[in-house]
């Protein structure tokens, strides 16, 4: 099945990056036919790790249970159409800073697939040409660019795109402060650390009272 689809990107033209989507590639019955080959793709790893998942009960469903996990959750936003936002107009002409946040983050890491952990806000500055969306929506826009395996500078700046497309503000700011379980929990076995990085876009760019009002206003 992966063959297939990826012969349907290549003749489109289209990257396949690991944090790229590609659902618009995908035909009815796609993602069944990839939980199978995934599915028996992981049992080779098992296999290849010498674990007998034939008499140890903790592991006989292992490689199904992995196949679903990566398809279907933590790397789900790859094989999903972006969830349906309702935008509305600006009808109050509002003006003024909103932040949104912080909304949980879990993502993986494109090299070694280890979780990413953590909070991301947001600032929005309108203006009356602005789509309002709800306030549960920019979490579920977070949850599908996150997960996906990825770097943290580079998920950003796709939900950056993301927003500053869906509700056309006149500038945006993100934030994201988050663990990274590749330092924790292998290499150099760092508990503490925390990965911070921002995207300031229009007003939030050019303005330094708005860009440091947006900051303090952040709890942390």
């Amino acid at each position: 099945m992966s063959v297939k689809i990826r012969e349907r990107l290549a003749a489109a033209g289209q990257r396949f990056h690991a944090n790229d989507n590609i659902a618009e590639f995908l035909h009815p019955g796609d993602i069944e036919r990839l939980l199978d080959e995934v599915q028996e793709k992981m049992q080779g790893v098992l296999d290849s790790l010498v674990i007998d998942t034939q008499s140890d009960h903790n592991t006989a469903d292992t490689a199904r249970r992995v196949a679903k996990m990566y398809l279907q959750e933590v790397f789900g936003g790859r094989y999903v159409a972006p969830p349906r936002i309702t935008e509305f107009p600006n009808a109050e002409h509002l003006n003024e800073l909103m932040i949104v946040g912080p909304i949980t983050v879990r993502s993986a890491c494109s090299h070694h697939f280890c979780p990413v952990i953590g909070r991301i806000w947001m600032g929005i500055l309108p203006n009356k040409g602005t789509n309002v969306i709800g306030l549960s929506k920019y979490a579920r826009l977070v949850d599908w660019i996150m997960n996906r395996p990825q770097i943290q500078e580079e998920a950003v700046v796709q939900l950056a795109d993301l927003i500053e497309k869906k509700t056309m503000p006149d500038g945006l700011a993100v934030v994201m402060e988050a663990s990274h379980y590749c330092m924790s929990w292998r290499g150099v076995k760092e508990m503490d650390s925390k990965m911070i990085n921002s995207v300031m876009r229009g007003a939030f760019l050019e303005n330094t009272a708005l860009r440091r009002e947006f900051l303090s206003l952040i709890p942390r």
